[in-house]
């Protein structure tokens, strides 16, 4: 898949850019903690890319290997789960982690978020 081609990123990327993106981003999800989450959006700002948020949801669902890491640990901003992805909320909540009444994260208590260098 091209993802430097995509319409929806301003600032497009070289191949070798989305290389070390692709990387970066499974790297990254791969520290996230047991009974914390991340956003998509932190993901792509810690990658170098901040603009780039989408393009961290589709790197984890085309990467081959990248389900052998904790995705379900990677949630919206708001902390909503992926759609369609029914057992995300499931494997969370087996880690401790805890949602609120309109089905999203409690993102106040669960909330990784590493320094941005």
């Amino acid at each position: 898949m091209n993802y430097y081609k995509m319409k929806d990123y301003p600032d497009r990327m070289t191949p070798e850019q989305v290389r070390a993106f692709g990387k970066d981003v499974l790297n990254i999800v791969s520290q996230i903690p047991r009974g914390r989450v991340t956003t998509y959006g932190h993901i792509a700002a810690l990658a170098g890319w901040p603009s780039h948020s989408r393009m961290v949801g589709r790197t984890l669902r085309y990467t081959h290997g990248a389900e052998l890491l904790p995705c379900h640990r990677v949630v919206n901003k708001e902390g909503r789960t992926a759609p369609g992805w029914s057992r995300q909320r499931t494997l969370l909540e087996e880690e401790g982690v805890t949602f609120k009444s309109n089905g999203h994260v409690d993102m106040g208590r669960h909330l990784w978020e590493p320094e941005i260098e």
